[in-house]
C-alpha cells in the first residue's frame, strides 16, 4: 500500500483553478493535506496536517497536543490500519490487527523510544532501551 501510494503521489501534476498555461510539471506537489479514494469513494489513505490544541486531554492524562501531521492507510471498513506521525516532540508509527486491541506501537519521543506489542486480549510487552 506504502509503495502504491508513493507511486501514486508522484503521478499526481498540480491543478490550479483558473489556470490553463501550458506550464512545465511543477517540481513540487503543495497542499494542506491529500485523500485517496476507492471507487466507492470511501477515503484509503490519508496525510493531514493537525493544528496544536494546548487543552485536548490525552489518554494518559497530559493535556496539550503538539501541531502534527498524520499519514493514515485504512481499510475498506473506514479503520486505520497504519499510522504514522510526526510533530516537534517525534515520530511515531502504529499498526493495527484485525481488532483494534491488537496493535504495535513504535515510538521516538523526546529522549525516549519504545515499542509497544499488545495482542487481542489485551496482554502488552513493552520494550525500552
Amino acid at each position: 500500500n506504502l509503495g502504491l501510494t508513493i507511486f501514486l503521489l508522484a503521478q499526481i501534476r498540480r491543478v490550479d483553478a483558473g489556470s490553463v498555461e501550458p506550464a512545465s510539471p511543477p517540481s513540487v506537489l503543495r497542499g494542506s493535506g491529500l485523500e485517496i479514494v476507492d471507487d466507492q469513494g470511501r477515503v484509503r489513505a490519508s496525510i493531514k496536517l493537525h493544528p496544536a490544541d494546548p487543552n485536548f486531554k490525552m489518554p494518559d492524562g497530559k493535556t496539550g497536543y503538539p501541531d502534527t501531521v498524520m499519514f493514515r492507510l485504512i481499510d475498506p471498513k473506514g479503520r486505520p490500519e497504519v499510522k504514522i506521525g510526526a510533530s516537534v516532540e517525534g515520530g511515531g508509527v502504529g499498526l493495527v490487527g484485525e481488532s483494534d486491541t491488537t496493535h504495535v506501537l513504535l515510538e521516538a519521543k523526546g529522549a525516549d523510544t519504545s515499542l509497544k506489542l499488545t495482542n487481542k486480549a489485551g496482554k502488552q510487552q513493552l520494550i525500552k532501551p
